[in-house]
């Protein structure tokens, strides 16, 4: 009996693009990128035009053909395709290639399995690989239909492919119940931080566009970052003391891209999960990227797949290669929207600090406080926080704080230590009793 079975081969590769009417049209250098990321030696890339998929190889046969004869000469081991493809069309592709085949979705899994380094981020790839492989048991591996025999192995009669099946479904529920209890562990370490009132400031962003290297920046960590998509696959959380702010937990996550999986999106529910119970979300964007809008879309795309409701502040990193200038562009007053960085540089990321204080407490102003021998807490909280500018005594012993934070966290402050306003801030308390001076915007 005839029957089909899955080449073995190595890295050298073949990519297929199809610009097809009715999708959309993909980045053709983000897929080199892809492949690079891979591993592949790439020996050609090959681009066609249809109107619409063919249902049997998504590209034409005439095409398809000449790809086999080229895979032949070059003797490719391995044919990428920019597009998902069913696995009827999977494996009619591999019997005229005679090579392996897969698809976009599936070179992004082989990608996400090469970075994963925690036992985490193992179990979420193993779980969204298991999910693609099941949908290509029906067709793909044909000869596993038949009946398994031998010495041992008679029985009921339960072909090879039902064996695989119900295997595949017993390792898929334990992988959820071992990523449950993952998240069960981080909705603890949320709810201990949330009741000690800790905010969580989460970077997310397009893959590559310098969430690590800005993340080590700001944390002063060294997070591995490289120059090649998805370098960062597993969640990182590191607690920073912050000016104006005191303990922050930084959260990096893993980068998205155009066409992402819906099986990655699930299974990294528990990771995407640290977006949406953060305080504030960094939206680290590349700005010298020619598809940087595309990019901004794709990010905004899954926040809104996974509910993610949280205040999203803007940041355009690699000014250093757009030639923009550092910069905070406010949406109303005191309301950042925009912060213009360079990560690599540094250069703007006090600007990002300060945008990230008004985002989360409001309005920075500078205040005077004269604080007595009886105030030595809140000297000591305003300590934590990094806010004193300068200190200095009065003629009478008095302590002379010049503090530059929000006016609403100050008065808190004042508020949870039974302190009086008046005392401590003397002319100034009387602002609190209507709104904040009016906020003359940067031009």
């Amino acid at each position: 009996m005839e029957y089909f079975e899955r080449h073995q081969g190595g890295e050298r590769a073949i990519l297929v693009s199809t610009r097809v009417q009715i999708l959309e049209d993909l980045d053709a250098e983000e897929f080199r990128l892809l492949a690079e990321s891979a591993g592949a030696e790439i020996i050609e890339h090959m681009t066609t035009s249809r109107n619409r998929p063919d249902p049997k190889l998504f590209i034409g046969s005439g095409k398809a053909e000449e790809i086999a004869e080229f895979i032949q000469q070059e003797e490719i081991d391995l044919a990428i395709f920019d597009h998902s493809l069913s696995p009827a069309q999977e494996r009619n592709l591999e019997r005229i290639f005679k090579c392996r085949v897969i698809d976009r979705t599936g070179l992004i899994l082989d990608i996400f399995a090469l970075r994963a380094r925690t036992h985490e981020g193992k179990l979420q790839v193993e779980l969204a690989q298991l999910e693609h492989l099941s949908t290509r048991l029906v067709r793909g591996w044909t000869h596993l239909e038949r009946q398994k025999g031998g010495i041992g192995l008679r029985g009921p009669g339960e072909s090879q492919l039902e064996t695989d099946r119900r295997l595949l479904r017993i390792r898929m529920t334990q992988l959820k119940d071992k990523l449950e209890k993952v998240r069960q562990t981080r909705l603890q370490g949320r709810a201990a931080r949330q009741k000690a009132e800790i905010p969580t400031v989460s970077l997310v962003g397009y893959t590559n566009a310098g969430k690590s290297t800005l993340f080590n920046r700001l944390a002063e960590s060294d997070v591995y970052a490289a120059d090649q998509l998805f370098a960062t696959l597993d969640p990182t959380l590191r607690r920073v003391q912050w000016e104006g702010l005191g303990t922050v937990v930084l959260a990096d996550t893993v980068g998205f891209v155009k066409d992402l999986p819906h099986s990655l999106v699930d299974s990294f529910r528990a990771t995407l999960e640290e977006t949406l119970e953060a305080s504030l979300l960094l939206h680290v964007i590349d700005a010298s990227s020619p598809d940087m809008m595309e990019q901004i879309d794709a990010v905004e795309n899954v926040l809104g797949e996974i509910g993610a409701d949280v205040t999203i502040l803007r940041v355009y990193n690699k000014i250093d290669q757009s030639k923009d200038e550092a910069k905070i562009i406010y949406s109303k007053p005191h309301h950042p929207q925009r912060v213009y960085v360079s990560a690599h540089t540094g250069e703007g990321v006090d600007l990002l600090m300060q945008a990230v204080q008004e985002s989360l407490l409001g309005q920075l102003q500078t205040f005077e406080l004269c604080l007595e021998a009886k105030h030595g807490k809140l000297r000591s909280q305003l300590h934590h926080l990094d806010v004193i500018q300068s200190e200095s005594y009065d003629e009478q012993g008095h302590l002379l704080l010049s503090v530059r934070m929000s006016g609403e966290r100050l008065v808190q402050l004042i508020g949870q230590n039974h302190y009086d306003l008046t005392q401590i801030l003397g002319e100034q308390a009387v602002q609190f009793k209507r709104p904040l001076e009016p906020f003359e915007q940067e031009s």
